[in-house]
C-alpha cells in the first residue's frame, strides 16, 4: 500500500457538494471541461485514484475521506462516477447509502464481461513498452472519443492520460476482476440516473444502463445520442444540465 497517497480533492465553486470519480486513467483532471460548468452552482471537487488499492473497498473509504473534506458538515455529496469510475461511484452507494445525495452512473457496468478482456488487457499492459501507450491512444480515438469531440479536446486528453501510470491501470483492472454488484442493485437507496452513450464501443453502455435501472428503484436513464465512451470532453455534453433537469423531475416528482 503506498502509505504516501493522499485524497486531497482539488474544488471549486461553492454550494451543494458534487464529487467526481475518475475512470480508469486515476486522475479527476480529466473532468477539465464540467468543473466550471458544475462549479456554477456547486462545490465540486475531483480527486485522483490510488494507484495500488488491493481491494475496491479502500477505494471506497478514500471516497467517503474526500466526501468529508468538501462536506464537512453535511458529510454527503452528490456522486458522479465514470466508466470505472462509475463502478466504484455504485460500491460506494451500496455501502453509505448516507453519505450520497443523488448518485450519477456515466458509462459504466455492475459486472465487467467478458472478464477475458480485462485479462487480455492486463497482459497488454503488462507487455507493451510503456512509450508506445501514446500511440495506442491515437490509434483508438476514433471509437472512443464522440465525433464531434474538437481536436484540441482530444489533445488535451492525451496529455493528461500521458501522466498515468501503467501500475495504476493494471490495479484498477484487477479490482474489475473481483467487481460484482449485479445481485444487489436492488438495495440502492439513493436517486439514481444512468448515463450511456449511445456508441460506445468500450463498454456496451446502453445496455449496462437499462439493465441496471430495471433493478435501481426509482432509476433514471438518459442515453447520449452520438458520443463515445469519452464524452465528457465533448462541446455538447454539459453535466450540469443534466443534473439540472434530472434533480428537477425527481424533487418533482411524488
Amino acid at each position: 500500500m503506498n502509505n504516501h497517497y493522499d485524497p486531497q480533492p482539488t474544488q471549486s465553486g461553492e454550494g451543494e457538494a458534487v464529487v467526481l470519480v475518475p475512470g480508469l486513467d486515476g486522475t479527476g483532471r480529466l473532468f477539465y471541461r464540467q468543473t466550471p460548468l458544475l462549479a456554477r452552482s456547486y462545490r465540486v471537487a475531483t480527486y485522483a485514484l490510488r494507484d495500488d488499492a488491493d481491494t475496491m473497498d479502500r477505494l471506497v473509504a478514500d471516497l467517503a475521506e474526500v466526501i468529508d473534506i468538501v462536506s464537512p458538515v453535511a458529510r454527503r455529496a452528490i456522486v458522479i462516477g465514470e466508466s470505472f469510475g462509475g463502478a466504484l461511484a455504485l460500491t460506494f452507494a451500496l455501502a453509505h447509502p448516507d453519505r450520497v445525495r443523488a448518485l450519477v452512473v456515466l458509462n459504466s457496468f455492475p459486472f465487467f464481461a467478458p472478464q477475458i478482456r480485462l485479462q487480455l488487457a492486463i497482459w497488454g499492459l503488462r507487455v507493451l513498452p510503456w512509450g508506445g501507450m501514446g500511440l495506442v491512444r491515437r490509434l483508438t480515438a476514433s471509437r472512443l472519443h464522440s465525433k464531434h469531440t474538437h481536436r484540441q479536446e482530444v489533445r488535451q486528453f492525451m496529455a493528461l492520460t500521458a501522466q498515468a501510470r501503467r501500475d495504476g491501470y493494471i490495479n484498477r483492472l484487477k479490482l474489475l476482476r473481483a467487481h460484482d454488484v449485479r445481485h444487489r442493485l436492488s438495495d440502492l437507496r439513493v436517486p439514481t440516473l444512468f448515463l450511456a452513450s449511445e456508441r460506445d464501443h468500450l463498454v456496451p453502455s446502453v445496455e449496462q444502463a437499462r439493465y441496471m435501472a430495471a433493478r435501481v428503484p426509482g432509476a433514471v436513464v438518459r442515453v447520449l445520442a452520438g458520443h463515445g465512451h469519452i464524452c465528457l470532453i465533448a462541446p455538447d455534453v454539459d453535466l450540469h444540465a443534466v443534473l439540472r433537469e434530472w434533480r428537477g423531475g425527481e424533487q418533482a416528482a411524488p
